[in-house]
């Protein structure tokens, strides 16, 4: 966003904005109860008296200062207590009371039944889902609990743009029928799980299914935009049953319209940008006359409902209605080609097919995606680790291509080592695979996966479990690896042994030939204009075996947006940006935690480079020899974290009063279980409301709750939510007595895009309150003390 310092998003289950250390308890949140006055103090006993259970409130909520307001009518202003907080945070204060909700509920184990569709039946975690047959189709509509499953990632701007002539690079995923882990929306506890992250090769990723609707999972559409990359679910009839439903809505001009407009607004509502249609059973003559309707039709609303949206075709039926794959475009589907944005082939082509579609699309080439099976179904030029042969072939008549079932390398070859594979696959194939480039700053990544073995926060291990939660993959850079003539080599690859945030680091490693003093590895393509100022700063980490080598960013530029596709006047030029010894104030606490553990942990620095009249075009990394000689010397190195930033639209430390505080949480859905005579399990679902641009995520923390008195326990972390909701399952309470009620707090924190941490009067902040009376006889919960 212009003008906003980016310090990055979240991973996992802990965001890698400016987190507190984890042995120093985080600031309390006192609710406004303490005062100094006596007047204070006797609203605070009301209060409490109130949450006790001795006046219950019906299972509302309200603010606890408001409460106090309307109880005495009092004007006097509250002052901060004594050792609590700051002076001069009187005024955060009573912002924090006004936003703490004060629950009450009574422990109920009645069946709390959830919808089956968005919810996972046994633990009931939110999961993303599909739609089966018309009657689901047309009968959807959203609800509260499809929240969870609405994208929150806009889709970032990338150069060259999507209506660009070039050919384009379609994956269409198709991973064992899908929905698998990556079903989880808050993520799972997954070792080795399949991962897509080679997004710079890529423009448009279709999520498919054998389901009728599938809708791509929220996980996925959320990877895919932070990379720029459209994400397109899949609209799929086939054999008997698909025949019948064809045959139902596409009778008349209202039933497929119906089923369009109903495809539309599902791809708005969830915020994914288009549709894949499949249509693989024979139609009627009159099926298929109004099926060309229908796709056009589905195209113009997708177009209205969804900026930059597409619809692609399959090819499968012909206009006649004829099941008939052609390996082509001909003058039997064109009219398909002609209805919407763009033609997947079907994967048994030969080279005669491709210069007759080549002809046929003329202009239109690029829209032209043509089919190649990874696992080489039928006859195929080639599939696998030769599936370049096949690219290649299409590349040379100006065809995008689409390349069906790529986790061909997951499911054949195994998890073991998956990433190994998965860069090799990708590695054959990218001279044929042109990348798209970052199109605008500010520029942050971490370069986290979204899973890792472990979790890291500022380079300690914070979580020792597996994970995996796409929503936190951050954006990606090239993964490459060169041999050189004279020996060298040099290699970029994801690590998940270290990190510095998140689960993963970018490792460089290689060897500078004897006949070299360097070697460039690039990272990142930029086509975006040059601020006047910018800064770099990085995380990085020497490894022991390298200190004969430094390390030294370098930019190039060229001179016009034209440069990108023109060759004349277009050579880039070379920058190397000057150190600085110190940050700038506003930039220091990026580094917070670099540098404390001696030479070969984390450090961090931070470059300067100005510039005229130009546009970025590339970000490398040079690694260099410290002395001179002809051997050759081994390297590596790992990359924590990026920042690329405009120093012209950085702003200084936000005051106090300019943060934007959490709304009052709201509760929905709880759920009890009894796990023993002493515990409880408690699930719940919180929502709150905060400006969609001013967080990339939310830290959801809890404090355990009490029977009684003693110590105020410190918050722990619970999870990252990338919605102003998440979901509390199965977290471990204890049981409450009959003669008294139990406290717990919950504490949204939002993490902003500027990576300032936001002060804990402003974090929104739950009071929940429960109790279990002993009931006379068993009957119906008092009114007012429902469990959802």
């Amino acid at each position: 966003m212009p003008g906003r310092l980016v310090a990055g998003s979240c991973s996992g289950w802990i965001c890698c904005g400016d987190w507190p250390d984890p042995g120093r308890p985080l600031p309390p949140c006192d609710g406004g109860r303490r005062r100094k006055a006596q007047r204070e103090k006797e609203r605070e006993r009301e209060t409490e008296r109130e949450m006790e259970g001795r006046e219950q409130d019906g299972g509302g909520r309200r603010g606890a200062k408001r409460a106090d307001d309307e109880s005495h009518g009092g004007s006097e202003e509250p002052r901060p207590a004594k050792g609590r907080f700051r002076p001069g945070l009187g005024l955060q204060l009573d912002m924090e009371s006004q936003r703490t909700s004060v629950l009450h509920r009574v422990v109920n184990f009645a069946p709390s039944p959830l919808p089956a569709r968005q919810y996972d039946t046994k633990t009931t975690e939110p999961i993303s889902f599909y739609l089966s047959g018309l009657e689901e189709l047309l009968s959807w509509k959203p609800t509260s609990d499809d929240a969870f499953n609405v994208s929150t990632e806009p889709l970032a701007k990338h150069e060259p743009p999507f209506n660009s002539r070039r050919p384009r690079t379609l994956v269409c995923h198709d991973m064992k029928g899908g929905y698998l882990e990556d079903r989880f929306i808050q993520g799972a506890l997954v070792d080795d799980p399949f991962v897509f992250y080679h997004w710079c090769y890529i423009d448009i990723f279709v999520y498919f299914s054998h389901h009728n609707v599938t809708i791509p999972p929220v996980v996925w559409t959320n990877a895919a935009h932070r990379n720029g990359v459209l994400m397109l679910g899949t609209f799929i009839t086939e054999w008997g049953d698909g025949a019948k439903m064809c045959e139902s809505f596409l009778a008349s001009e209202e039933a497929y319209r119906a089923v369009a407009d109903q495809l539309a607004a599902i791809a708005q509502f969830y915020r994914f940008d288009g549709w894949l249609v499949n249509i693989e059973n024979s139609l009627s003559v009159s099926a298929a006359r109004n099926s060309v309707h229908f796709l056009r039709y589905l195209t113009a609303q997708v177009h209205r409902a969804v900026p930059g949206g597409q619809v692609v075709w399959y090819d499968s039926v012909l206009q006649n209605g004829e099941l008939k794959w052609q390996n082509e475009l001909n003058e039997k589907n064109r009219v398909y080609f002609d209805a919407c944005d763009g033609f997947f082939t079907n994967y048994n082509w030969t080279e005669e097919h491709l210069l007759r579609t080549r002809e046929m699309a003329d202009d239109r080439r690029a829209d032209i995606y043509v089919g190649v099976d990874v696992f080489g179904r039928g006859a195929v030029v080639s599939s696998g680790f030769d599936t370049n042969k096949s690219l290649r072939m299409i590349r040379e008549q100006g065809l995008s291509v689409a390349i069906f079932a790529p986790g061909w390398v997951y499911e054949t070859l195994g998890p073991t080592d998956f990433l190994n594979n998965e860069d090799k696959f990708w590695a054959l194939l990218s001279e044929l695979l042109p990348t798209h480039s970052i199109g605008s700053l500010p520029f942050s990544t971490s370069f986290s996966l979204g899973m890792g073995k472990r979790h890291f926060h500022n380079g300690q291990e914070s979580r020792m479990e597996p994970w995996y939660h796409l929503s936190a993959q951050e954006i990606q850079p090239l993964y490459a690896e060169f041999w050189m003539p004279n020996g060298g080599r040099l290699r970029t690859r994801c690590c998940l042994q270290d990190a510095w945030c998140g689960g993963s680091s970018l490792l460089l490693e290689g060897t500078i030939p004897s006949n070299e003093d360097h070697v460039t590895a690039r990272l990142f393509s930029f086509q975006v204009p040059a601020p006047p100022r910018l800064f770099l700063v990085i995380i990085y980490k020497h490894e022991a075996s390298s200190q004969g080598v430094s390390f030294a960013p370098v930019f190039t530029t060229r001179q016009s947006s034209s440069c990108f596709s023109s060759g004349e006047s277009g050579e880039p030029r070379k920058h190397k940006p000057s150190l600085l010894p110190t940050p700038p104030h506003y930039l220091a606490q990026l580094l917070r935690g670099t540098g404390l553990r001696g030479e070969h942990d984390w450090q961090s620095r931070c470059y300067e480079l100005e510039l005229q009249n130009c546009f970025l075009d590339q970000l490398s990394v040079t690694v260099s020899r410290r002395q001179s000689g002809r051997n050759e010397v081994p390297f590596a190195c790992r990359l924590g974290r990026i920042w690329v930033l405009d120093a012209t639209a950085l702003r200084p430390l936000p005051s106090a009063d300019a943060a934007i505080p959490v709304s009052p949480l709201e509760v929905a859905h709880v759920r009890w279980q009894r796990l023993s005579a002493g515990e409880l399990s408690l699930s719940l679902t919180l929502r709150w409301t905060y400006p969609p641009s001013k967080a990339t995520c939310f830290r959801v923390h809890y404090r355990r709750g009490s029977c009684g008195s003693g110590p105020e326990p410190r918050p722990l972390p619970i999870g990252v939510a990338y919605a102003p909701q998440y979901r509390v399952t199965e977290l471990t309470v204890p049981g409450a007595l009959s003669e008294s009620s139990c406290r717990l707090e919950f504490l949204v924190e939002p993490v902003p895009d500027d990576g300032f941490q936001v002060d804990a009067a402003m974090w929104g902040k739950l009071v929940f309150v429960y109790s279990d009376p002993k009931l006379p006889s068993p009957g119906p919960a008092p009114e007012g003390t429902s469990s959802s």
